[in-house]
């Protein structure tokens, strides 16, 4: 009989966005229903951390937020601010011990960042100048570990690289000069034909119109080279780039 390996552990570390409810909770929530249909995409691919530090929720109340959550494709990983007691069936994990980064702003319909404010790693979240739809926006700038590019209403070209911890976020195709180490998501409110170019493919993270490929996932598959990744059917295709 041949032996089977050891079960290996192997940390990792991953980017959250921390949601902390507001009361009254039911105009919070039409607050977030705003958001998502001002930004449709905001919230796709991420890892969601629920905080309810200080709020005086009961089991009940928690278990109806997070299935008010989950009604609005929200999906929460964990819940912090309730100590290390279980909660039980139904619920994500408690979390302890998060190390907190800058705040993540939303955002604004009709949004116009200088080119300063695009390389701040204060305001990691940046909605690209308002344009007709299906124009492009081009970033001469890379994107540093943190930031989040977002533009809903056509393609984003990077001229630079995308550094791992950073995010790309296209209505449509996303084509980077340099590196992407980070995440790419194109076609983000639903274009099956769009595509990710890139010079070097190193990713943590693509998806193309919902479709979603992890790092584990790709492989060595396009590593280092320049390639393009698009959808066939439901699979995610990447090829290299002659």
């Amino acid at each position: 009989m041949t032996a089977r390996p050891p079960i290996r552990f192997r940390g990792r570390s991953f980017l959250a966005m921390v949601l902390a409810p507001v009361p009254p909770v039911d105009q919070w929530l039409a607050e977030l229903d705003a958001l998502k249909q001002r930004a449709p995409a905001f919230f796709a691919v991420r890892a969601i951390i629920l905080d309810v530090t200080g709020l005086s929720f009961d089991r009940s109340d928690l278990l109806d937020l997070c299935a008010e959550l989950n009604k609005r494709s929200i999906t929460i990983l964990g819940i912090e601010g309730i100590g290390p007691t279980s909660l039980g069936p139904g619920f994500p994990p408690p979390l302890v011990g998060g190390k907190p980064i800058d705040d993540f702003a939303p955002p604004e319909p009709g949004a116009q960042t200088p080119a300063a404010a695009q390389a701040s790693a204060t305001a990691p979240v940046q909605a690209a100048p308002a344009a007709p739809r299906h124009r492009s926006f081009v970033l001469d700038a890379p994107v540093r570990s943190g930031q989040v590019i977002q533009h809903l209403d056509g393609d984003v070209t990077v001229m630079g690289s995308v550094a791992s911890g950073a995010e790309v976020i296209a209505g449509g195709s996303i084509h980077i000069y340099g590196a992407l180490r980070g995440r790419a998501i194109a076609g983000a409110v639903g274009d099956a034909n769009a595509r990710i170019l890139c010079r070097k493919f190193e990713p943590e993270l693509i998806a193309i119109d919902g479709l979603y490929k992890t790092a584990d996932d790709l492989g060595a598959t396009g590593r280092s080279q320049a390639v393009q990744a698009r959808l066939d059917g439901d699979a995610i295709v990447v090829s290299a780039l002659d």
